[in-house]
C-alpha cells in the first residue's frame, strides 16, 4: 500500500510539473494573450478547489482508493486532450477536466496517506510529499529533455496516471458511512484552522518562488537566460530531500520544534533572495527556502487529520478524517493564488520588493507552530 501510495504522489507531481513547464509551449501553439492564459489558468485553479469539494462528498459513498483511481484517470484522460487537442476550445476542456482531477487526486491521495498514518500510528506523509516533489523534478527534466521532440511527444505523460491508477490503494475495513455530514458534527475546526493558516503562508511562499523566482533571476540580477530555471531547480531538489527524510526528522525532534526551526531558516533564506546582490547568492537563498519549508504541508494535513480523529466514534472516524482532508485541501489553492497574485502586486516596480511580502509572511510560521502539536503525538491506529 505505502508504494501505491507514494506513487499517486509521484504521478501528481509528475503530470502537474510537466503540464506548468510547457505553459509557454501552450501559449505559443494557441496564440493565446497574457490575460487569456491567466484566465485559463484561474479556472483550472478554481476548478480544482471545486474537485477537491466533490471529493468529500465522494468519499464518503464510496472511499478514497476508488476516489483516488477515478482522478488519476481523468488526469490520464485529460493530459491526451490537452496534448492533442485539435482546437483551442477542446485544449481548454483539457485543462478544465485536469482542474477537477487535480483536486480529485490531491484530496484523495492525502485521504490515502493519512489513513496509512492512522494504520501504522506514525507520521508519514513528509516522504508522501517527497514523492510528489521527485515526481515534479521528473516532470521538468523530462519537459527539458522533450523540448526539441515533436510536440504530440508530451502525450506520453498520460501513460503514468493510466498505470498508477491500478495500484493497491488502502482500503478501509470498516463501513464508509454516507450520512455522517461534516457540518453535524464536533469537529475541532478553530485549531484545524490555525493549521490551514499555515498552509496558506506555505503556498504563498512556495508559489512566489515558482512563479516569480526565475523572472526575478532574469529581471533584477541579470542572470544568463539559459539558468533562470535555477530559481526554481534547486528549490525543487533541496526541498524533495528534506521531505523524504521528514518521517524521522518528526519523529526525532517533534513536529513543533521542526517547524520552527525551518520557519528561522525560511526568513534568513527569503532575507538573501530580497538582499542577494547577485543571481548566485539568489540562488542559494532560494534552495535554502526550499528546504527550510518543506515540511510544512504534510505535517499540517498530518496535524489536521489527527485532530480530525480526536474523540471520534470508531464508526465515524474515516468518514469525518476524509472530510475534513477534503475541505482542509482549500487552503492550497487559497494560498496558492494569493502567493502569485500578491508578490506579483507588490513586486509591480521591483520584483526584489515583490519578494519582501513572503519574507514578512514568513515569520507568521513561529506562532502558528504551536497548533501543530497533534502531530507530535502517535495517532490513533485504529482508523
Amino acid at each position: 500500500m505505502r508504494p501505491a501510495i507514494a506513487a499517486a504522489f509521484f504521478t501528481q507531481g509528475l503530470v502537474f510539473i510537466s503540464l506548468t513547464t510547457r505553459l509557454p509551449r501552450f501559449q505559443e501553439r494557441w496564440e493565446l494573450g497574457e490575460l487569456a492564459l491567466s484566465g485559463i489558468l484561474l479556472l483550472m485553479v478554481l476548478l480544482s478547489g471545486a474537485g477537491s469539494l466533490v471529493a468529500e462528498r465522494l468519499a464518503r459513498r464510496s472511499g478514497s482508493a476508488r476516489l483516488l483511481r477515478t482522478g488519476l484517470l481523468l488526469a490520464g484522460v485529460a493530459v491526451l486532450v490537452i496534448v492533442l487537442a485539435p482546437h483551442v476550445l477542446v485544449f481548454v476542456l483539457g485543462l478544465a477536466s485536469y482542474g477537477i482531477a487535480l483536486g480529485l487526486v490531491d484530496a484523495s491521495s492525502n485521504m490515502q496517506a493519512v489513513a496509512l498514518e492512522h494504520r501504522l500510528g506514525r507520521v508519514v506523509l513528509p516522504s508522501f510529499h517527497g514523492a510528489w516533489t521527485l515526481g515534479g523534478v521528473c516532470g521538468a527534466a523530462f519537459a527539458l529533455a522533450g523540448s526539441a521532440l515533436p510536440w504530440e511527444s508530451a502525450a506520453i505523460v498520460a501513460v503514468v496516471p493510466f498505470a498508477a491508477a491500478f495500484l493497491p490503494f488502502v482500503t478501509s475495513t470498516r463501513s464508509v458511512s454516507a450520512d455522517v455530514p461534516i457540518d453535524e458534527v464536533d469537529v475541532p475546526w478553530r485549531p484545524i484552522m490555525l493549521i490551514g493558516l499555515a498552509l496558506v503562508v506555505f503556498y504563498m511562499v512556495d508559489t512566489a518562488a515558482f512563479t516569480w523566482g526565475p523572472a526575478y533571476l532574469e529581471h533584477v540580477l541579470d542572470a544568463p537566460e539559459e539558468l533562470i530555471a535555477l530559481a526554481v531547480f534547486p528549490y525543487l531538489v533541496a526541498s524533495g530531500l528534506v521531505r523524504l527524510v521528514g518521517d524521522r526528522l518528526t519523529e526525532q525532534v517533534g513536529a513543533v520544534a521542526l517547524l520552527r526551526s525551518g520557519a528561522a531558516v525560511a526568513v534568513v533564506a527569503l532575507a538573501v533572495v530580497v538582499l542577494a546582490p547577485t543571481w548566485p547568492v539568489a540562488v542559494l537563498g532560494f534552495t535554502l527556502l526550499g528546504g527550510s519549508v518543506a515540511v510544512v504541508a504534510p505535517l499540517s494535513f498530518s496535524a489536521a487529520a489527527a485532530l480530525a480523529a480526536r474523540d471520534a466514534r470508531p464508526e465515524d472516524r474515516l468518514a469525518r478524517v476524509d472530510a475534513v482532508i477534503a475541505r482542509f485541501n482549500q487552503f492550497n489553492y487559497v494560498g496558492a493564488l494569493l502567493g502569485s497574485v500578491l508578490t506579483g502586486l507588490v513586486g509591480s516596480g521591483s520584483l526584489r520588493l515583490g519578494f519582501a511580502a513572503p519574507l514578512v509572511l514568513a515569520f507568521a510560521l513561529f506562532p502558528l507552530t504551536r497548533a501543530f502539536a497533534p502531530a507530535d503525538v502517535r495517532v490513533d491506529s485504529t482508523v
